[in-house]
C-alpha cells in the first residue's frame, strides 16, 4: 500500500429528500477525533432545529480506525450505511455527516438505511477525491558543516522539509514517499556521519 484515497477540503453541503423528510449531507476531511468533534458542533449550531445528526468517519492509513453512529434513529439504520460508502469509496481521513429533519411520514427501517446511504452517496460525489502518496517521516542528524550536503540530497530527491533545527549539531525532519525509501535510504548509507531515523508519526 504506497498511496491512500481521501478529500482535501470540505464538501458543497447536500439535500436530499424522502416522503418529507430532509437530509442534509457533508463531507469533511479528518485525522482525529477531535476534529469530528469540532464539525458536529458546527453542524449542530447551523442545524439546531434538526432531530438528528448520524455520522461516520474513518481515520488512519496502514491500521484505520473508524466509528458510526445512529444518534437515535433504529439500530444500525444510519451510521453504519453512511460507513459503507466511505468503504465503498474507499476512502480514509473523512466524516460524513447527514442531517435528518423529520417529515411527518415514517420511512421504515430499510427506508432510512436507503436514504442515509443515498445522502452520504451525494455527500462523496461532491467532494473533491483526492490520491495521495504515504508520506513516512525520517529524522537526519548530522554536524553543521554537512549542512549544504543534505540540502542537496534533499532537494535532489524531492524530498518534503517538515521542520529543521541548525546549530552545531543539526536535526531535519523529512517525509519521503513510502514509494521511494529503498533510494533514499541507499542514497544516505555513503555518509557515515549522517544519522538517519525513521520517526513513528
Amino acid at each position: 500500500m504506497l498511496s491512500y484515497r481521501t478529500i482535501t477540503s470540505p464538501s458543497n453541503e447536500i439535500l436530499y429528500k424522502d416522503k418529507g423528510s430532509k437530509f442534509f449531507g457533508y463531507a469533511f476531511p479528518i485525522k482525529t477525533d477531535n476534529k469530528v468533534k469540532e464539525f458536529i458542533k458546527i453542524i449542530k449550531q447551523k442545524h439546531s432545529n434538526a432531530g438528528h445528526f448520524c455520522y461516520a468517519y474513518q481515520h488512519g492509513i496502514e491500521t484505520p480506525y473508524y466509528r458510526a453512529s445512529d444518534d437515535g434513529e433504529p439500530s444500525n439504520s444510519a451510521g453504519l450505511p453512511i460507513y459503507g460508502q466511505l468503504q465503498a469509496f474507499e476512502l480514509t481521513n473523512v466524516l460524513v455527516i447527514v442531517v435528518r429533519y423529520f417529515g411527518g411520514t415514517k420511512l421504515g427501517v430499510g427506508g432510512l438505511i436507503s436514504a442515509y446511504k443515498t445522502a452520504a452517496k451525494l455527500s462523496l460525489e461532491a467532494s473533491e477525491i483526492r490520491t495521495l502518496d504515504i508520506l513516512i517521516p525520517f529524522k537526519l542528524s548530522f554536524v553543521y558543516q554537512d549542512l549544504s550536503k543534505v540540502m542537496r540530497i534533499i532537494k535532489k530527491q524531492q524530498l518534503i522539509l517538515k521542520s529543521q533545527r541548525l546549530e552545531m549539531e543539526c536535526e531535519v525532519v523529512i517525509l519521503v514517499k513510502k514509494s521511494n525509501i529503498k533510494s533514499f535510504e541507499t542514497t544516505f548509507e555513503a555518509f557515515h556521519k549522517i544519522k538517519v531515523e525513521i520517526l513513528n508519526d
